[in-house]
């Protein structure tokens, strides 16, 4: 594939909680305020411990807020800052127009997070023009037409697009093409690196690796003897290497799956347990919702450093429940998890899917499995009456982690959630 005639866009909403908060209460409520024109954040419940910030107005920024941080501690640097819950109706249906926008726009679109997505614009240079032209005619009617803005990253790769989409913001366009890394992506602080973790930047920092340049010409055998595949994909990245290609439909799963990017990393069994139970909660009802079981199960970790490892173990009997998902979950996680650095990611993929409703029953789990299975049907059909968010198990009622957590339209509903910018 020659990339050099590649043209791909990486579309990213600015600040999207914030922004899709503010245009809602400017455009549909009416307010005068606009969130984004002053000191606000978009955070969890003040009046719990553990509330977070989930998003953050560019005048919020200045005061050095950052995504993540307690609320308290957010408060202590801006007195007078403006803290809204979050409305995740209002964001999930401003991510699905977003996305049908681009669908009509570009030829091929993938998308990579509930405000995040590549474009393919390979040949369309006789419809739009030039990429650049045709970027700032996109940035501008997404804000004309939605109410919010976006910062547009164009180059021949989705690394490259990415990285050029996290240059200044908000509401720009910007190119990185091959032959503008030396220019544009050398320079910077080896931080700002896609993959490129704040332990990994402490390792690369004591190797005397400050800048994406530096790392870009260090020796591949020296990265891999110190952070092993990781040293390799991170010089590739320095580099600008990325053959990946923009999918818009991925092949149907011969499995059920969710992960999700935590905004705090994970030290602890408790919280890792609390998101694992979220995940059982999404891949189970879906599970459901298509009238199959699953006979493996499979947990997959993302550490800090972003190290993966995954690991997998079957069922005796086919199974949709919730409970005997997490259980088995819990199982493989504690099985997996070395302790040697946080977590920043949890998977869970259900696999060997069947339609078969034979059950081997033993003497200790038949009224267990038959009662579970009830509960689970009758949880659904009150979240299909009523919503998704109408029936929760007590355990999420003081938690930051959302109560059926992974899936584009979920990655970003509560504490738990990817970070973002």
């Amino acid at each position: 594939m020659d990339q050099s005639k590649n043209v791909i866009f990486h579309v990213d909403v600015n600040s999207a909680f914030l922004s899709w908060e503010a245009a809602y209460r400017v455009d549909v409520l009416g307010e005068t305020v606009d969130l984004r024109e002053v000191p606000s954040v978009v955070g969890g419940d003040e009046e719990k411990r553990h509330g977070i910030v989930l998003a953050k107005s560019t005048p919020a920024k200045k005061f050095n807020i950052q995504t993540g941080e307690p609320l308290a501690s957010a408060r202590k640097k801006c007195p007078n800052l403006i803290i809204i819950k979050p409305n995740f109706d209002v964001y999930v249906k401003a991510s699905k127009a977003f996305i049908e926008l681009l669908k009509g726009f570009a030829p091929c679109v993938e998308q990579y997070s509930i405000d995040e997505v590549w474009c393919d614009m390979t040949g369309t240079q006789n419809i739009y023009g030039t990429p650049v032209v045709a970027a700032n005619y996109l940035k501008d009617r997404i804000y004309s037409e939605l109410g919010f803005t976006v910062n547009i990253g164009i180059s021949s790769n989705k690394l490259l697009a990415k990285m050029a989409g996290d240059f200044q913001k908000p509401n720009k366009v910007h190119t990185l093409f091959p032959c503008e890394i030396k220019e544009k992506m050398w320079p910077l602080p080896v931080r700002d690196l896609f993959f490129v973790g704040s332990s990994t930047e402490k390792k690369l920092y004591n190797l005397g690796i400050k800048t994406i340049g530096q790392l870009a010409n260090t020796d591949v055998m020296i990265l891999k003897s110190h952070f092993k595949k990781h040293g390799e994909v991170i010089y590739n990245y320095a580099n600008g290497y990325d053959f990946t290609s923009v999918v818009t439909e991925h092949q149907a799963n011969k499995g059920y799956g969710n992960s999700i990017t935590v905004a705090i990393d994970i030290t602890d069994y408790e919280t890792a347990k609390q998101v694992l139970l979220s995940l059982c909660e999404t891949v189970a009802s879906r599970l459901r919702v298509d009238g199959v079981k699953t006979l493996c199960l499979a947990v997959s970790i993302t550490d800090c450093e972003f190290c993966y490892s995954t690991h997998q173990k079957q069922f005796l009997n086919a199974t949709d429940v919730t409970n005997e998902l997490y259980q088995k979950a819990c199982e493989i996680f504690l099985e997996l998890w070395d302790k040697k650095a946080p977590i920043r990611q949890l998977g869970v993929q259900s696999s060997k899917v069947s339609l078969e409703c034979f059950r081997q029953y033993d003497l200790f789990d038949m009224n267990n499995y038959d009662k579970l299975s009830k509960l689970d049907k009758a949880v659904d059909n009150i979240r299909n009456k009523y919503g998704e968010d109408s029936i929760k198990r007590a355990s999420f009622l003081q938690s930051e982690v959302s109560h059926m957590t992974g899936g584009i339209s979920k990655e970003k509903r509560t504490g738990g959630v990817s970070k973002e910018d």
